[in-house]
Parts: structure tokens; C-alpha cells; sequence
């Protein structure tokens, strides 16, 4: 094993297996992830026996090796591997199932305006071919205890609420939430939820099973460091007839008895490149690796540095911590001062503060709008090949840029 920290701003030892831009102080792992040498190497061998023979490889090799990863992932997020399938991502896994859903006039869908803003999206557009409303909780940022948002979420829960849209990290805040006591209590009162948990596998220990969700998706290509396309779609066994993927293909009309038609109908969905889902094994035995504790210790690590991060931002930005550190995994948001009235919008609508740490300090981090301008934060995220340095670098920055705005809100 290798010392996977450093004393100086720069990447932690473990770096060289990324293919990172050594030139930047990449802090937003959040985002896309960033996948690690050896599993693009693993990708494209499976690339490369793909094109060596394609009708083989679709027809004859493909559905096994792609239920091997699906058992590897499986076993990895606590599920029966026949409740799970592969989807490219979580924001295609929550459009499927919000399009395989029938609602009505006046039915409810709840969800919270920590939401990421793709799935926010989605509901919209739900309710407006449905007639359903969308129900938004407010819940407070910063905030002193979890329970807070399981109180705010449960308490907008009435009898006409037919679905909830819950994070299990939310995206801009960087929070875990209870989910396993929110998913429990909103079941009880006849409201089925559909998690999101984009960020939860490799960030957080997962049994899908016990947590028992009626829906529930993650992205692999996030903390697990798989390739981009990899993600996971989970449905509980009693709700899977009703769940279609957004394409329509041979399995919908399928003959076969060895498997069930959920499998049938997501297991092809036309030709793609299936080559992410397949690396999935290789990424969980290759970040499972990099510490002798195996994943616990990689998860933990990954939450400690986060933590440390978050309380080098709040001691440069002389604000408290924002949220309790039990609500904290591999993210963390700290609100920044307001975004000046006279400050031009950057290009592709970045914040300048963000183009700015980029342009001058080759700082790559999220500094994002929310809950509406001029409010804004700096969400941080911690990976293996980060150290504390690092976000000792981008506390030096932030004083640079902001030098009489630090602090004042």
C-alpha cells in the first residue's frame, strides 16, 4: 500500500492512477467522477473483443458477462440481482420510472428543493402530461440536524401524495438524508418513493434490500469510479411489471421463460456501447484495493477528508459549518457571500468566481446558485487522490478573490 496523503497543495500519491490533468487541483469528483487508468484499460479490452467478432459478442457473449457485473453490483448495494438492472445514468433512471407511472388530476408528487435540477425537471414534466402537482419542501440550509428535513419532508405527506422524490446526497448541499427513516415512514402512509441516489454507491454503504424503497437508482460512474453509462436501477420485485424502459425493444415481445420480463426488456434496449456496465466489476475491485480495510475504509476516508475540507472552507470564508458532520459523505457545500450585483454572468452560465478559480488558480470546483440568486455555494468533493492541501489552496484563493467579501452575508 502506498501513503495515499501529501504535505503540499498538490494530488495524493494515488493520483497516478487517474489520468487527470496534473495541472489542475480537480476538485469536483461530484460531477462526472473521474475514472482510474486501470479500469479504462479494463473498458477497452472489452472494446476490443466487442469489434473482434460484434455478433458474437452481442448475440452469444454479452448477456452473461452482463449478468456477472450485474451480480457483482449486486452484492455490492445490498440487492438481488434480479431487481436490478443498467441504465447510463440516474437521471434516466428517474425519467423511466416517472414515465412508466400513471397519475391524476389533483394526485401528489413530493419531493424538496434540495432536488438536483435535471430530476426537478422530470417531475414537471410529469405533472404537466398528468395533472398531477409537484409539491416542493422547503428545507433550510444551513441546518442544525437531519431530523429537521425528515420533518419538513413528512409533514408535507398528504392523502393525496402518490410519489416521493427523495435524495439520498443531495446534489447541491452535498447532504445524506435519512433515508432509511424517511423511506419507512412515507411507504406507511401509502406513498411509494423513488430514491435518488445518484451519488450513494461508493459513497455510502448500501442494502437496498433491507431499506426496501420502491424505486431506487445510483450512478457508478460517481464514487465507484466506473466509466460514464454505468448506473443502476433498482425496483422492488411487486412494483417491476409496471416499470418499462424508455425504449421499447425485443424484449417486450419476448418468448423466453428463464428470466423475468423486467430483465427481458432492460437487458437490450437496441445497440450500445454495454462496455461501461461491464467494467463495473473491475472499478469496485480496483477502489476496494487502494486501502487495506477494503471499501469501509475507503468510504470513511474519503467522508474524513471531506469533513476536513469543509472546516478548512468555513475557517477562510469565517463561516459555521453548515450542516452536521453526520450529514456529511464524500461532498460538502459551504454557503459563499452573495454574488455581487455588478458581477457579469460567465460563459455557459458559470459562476465568474468559479471561471476565475479556474482561469487564475487552475482550481477546478462547483460554485453553484442556490436556492435562488444571489445566493450561492462551493460544493467540495473528496476522492482518493485529493488531500487536504488541496483545499488548503483553494481557501488561499477564495481569499484572493473575495478578500472583503469573506464572511459577510
Amino acid at each position: 500500500m502506498v501513503d495515499e496523503h501529501d504535505t503540499g497543495a498538490g494530488a495524493s500519491a494515488l493520483a497516478r492512477h487517474w489520468a487527470l490533468d496534473a495541472s489542475v487541483t480537480f476538485l469536483n469528483h461530484g460531477s462526472f467522477g473521474a475514472c482510474p487508468r486501470p479500469v479504462l484499460a479494463a473498458q477497452q479490452r472489452w472494446r476490443e473483443q466487442l469489434e473482434a467478432e460484434p455478433v458474437r459478442f452481442m448475440v452469444r457473449e454479452l448477456e452473461p458477462a452482463l449478468d456477472a457485473a450485474r451480480d457483482a453490483l449486486a452484492a455490492f448495494v445490498g440487492a438481488r440481482a434480479e431487481d436490478l438492472v443498467f441504465v447510463p445514468n440516474a437521471t434516466t433512471a428517474v425519467s423511466t420510472v416517472l414515465a412508466s407511472l400513471s397519475f391524476a388530476p389533483g394526485d401528489e408528487l413530493l419531493t424538496t428543493d434540495h432536488a438536483y435540477h435535471a430530476c426537478r425537471n422530470a417531475l414537471d414534466r410529469t405533472a404537466q402530461r398528468t395533472g398531477a402537482r409537484v409539491v416542493s419542501v422547503r428545507v433550510p440550509f444551513p441546518l442544525r440536524e437531519a431530523e429537521a428535513f425528515a420533518t419538513a419532508l413528512l409533514a408535507a405527506a398528504g392523502p393525496r401524495t402518490k410519489l416521493a422524490l427523495v435524495d439520498h446526497v443531495t446534489s447541491p448541499t452535498g447532504l445524506v438524508l435519512p433515508v432509511e427513516r424517511l423511506v419507512p415512514a412515507l411507504q406507511a402512509r401509502g406513498v411509494d418513493v423513488l430514491v435518488d441516489g445518484a451519488h450513494a454507491p461508493g459513497m455510502l454503504p448500501l442494502r437496498l434490500d433491507a431499506l426496501g424503497a420502491a424505486y431506487y437508482t445510483g450512478n457508478c460512474h460517481k464514487w465507484v469510479c466506473a466509466p460514464k453509462g454505468a448506473a443502476l436501477l433498482h425496483v422492488r420485485a411487486d412494483r417491476q411489471a409496471g416499470i418499462r424502459p424508455l425504449v421499447t425493444s425485443h424484449g417486450a415481445t419476448s418468448t423466453r421463460t428463464d428470466r423475468s420480463r423486467f430483465q427481458l426488456e432492460f437487458g437490450w434496449t437496441g445497440t450500445d456501447d454495454p462496455t461501461a456496465a461491464l467494467c463495473v466489476p473491475e472499478a469496485l475491485t480496483f477502489l476496494g484495493g487502494l486501502l487495506p480495510g477494503g471499501w469501509p475504509a475507503r468510504m470513511e476516508a474519503n467522508r474524513a477528508l471531506a469533513r476536513r475540507a469543509r472546516d478548512i472552507l468555513c475557517a477562510a470564508l469565517a463561516v459555521p459549518p453548515p450542516a452536521p458532520d453526520a450529514m456529511l459523505g464524500s461532498l460538502a457545500a459551504v454557503p459563499l457571500p452573495d454574488t455581487p450585483a455588478d458581477a457579469p454572468p460567465g460563459p455557459f452560465g458559470i459562476d465568474p468566481l468559479q471561471e476565475a478559480l479556474f482561469r487564475d488558480h487552475r482550481i477546478e470546483v462547483p460554485v453553484m446558485t442556490w436556492p435562488a440568486p444571489p445566493h450561492r455555494l462551493i460544493r467540495v468533493a473528496a476522492q482518493a487522490y485529493n488531500t487536504a492541501g488541496q483545499y488548503e489552496r483553494l481557501a488561499a484563493a477564495l481569499r484572493a478573490l473575495l478578500p472583503a467579501r469573506a464572511g459577510a452575508r
